[in-house]
């Protein structure tokens, strides 16, 4: 199995989730995608993480992003444990959480990792554009729960770049001024980015968020 890069087509699959079966690339259509792993059902970090995901899916549905979790648990598993999810998380569960337990997609997308455990996926994270590409790739271990408002600020950054020709500074958070791309020659900033600009050096050229 060879590694997935930034910018590799997500690989596709079939699979069983808590919400019937779905053909990935299908599923995802022309929204972005979260994917992401959890160790094992009824465990403590991913019953917090599954939880917080579900109170955040407007956030995810407000950027055009569905998210999907995984585990090498089965189908009933899941069932059984979304129930633990909503009463200890106050929340209810609501996207899928694909059951694959002979752990074809979790070696299709690299999510195990031996010298880590032989038996259980780590906690992957894939953003997956519209065109299907990769466009972040992180890995945390078992003991540590994700910061998923770190997720959505990346995917706001993604979407900024994608639809604006901008990248975004170190710490940047939303409605905060951004980079020009390098690209883009000064000569057509005031077309691009009526709101000014802020020259800092010839290749560092902030400008307001352009969708604010």
């Amino acid at each position: 199995m060879s590694t997935l890069r930034l910018g590799d087509i997500a690989p596709d699959f079939h699979a069983e989730t808590t919400q019937g079966p779905i053909d990935f690339h299908e599923w995802l259509g022309d929204s972005w995608g979260v994917l992401f792993s959890h160790p094992a059902d009824f465990t403590p970090v991913c019953t917090t993480e599954l939880g917080t995901v579900a109170n955040y899916v407007p956030e995810f549905t407000k950027r055009n992003t569905k998210v999907i979790a995984l585990s090498v648990d089965g189908l009933d598993s899941h069932k059984e444990w979304i129930k633990d999810i909503n009463e200890t998380q106050n929340t209810e569960v609501n996207f899928p959480i694909i059951a694959d337990e002979n752990k074809e997609v979790a070696n299709l997308y690299d999510m195990l990792h031996p010298n880590a455990s032989d038996k259980f996926t780590v906690r992957s994270v894939f953003v997956i554009g519209p065109d299907k590409k990769i466009k972040l790739t992180l890995t945390y271990p078992a003991s540590t729960g994700r910061n998923f408002d770190e997720l959505l600020r990346v995917i706001d950054s993604l979407q900024l770049t994608a639809n604006y020709s901008v990248a975004t500074p170190a710490n940047w958070k939303d409605g905060e001024d951004v980079v020009i791309a390098p690209a883009i020659p000064d000569s057509d900033i005031p077309a691009k980015f009526p709101k000014g600009h802020t020259p800092i050096k010839p290749y560092l050229r902030l400008t307001p968020q352009p969708n604010k």
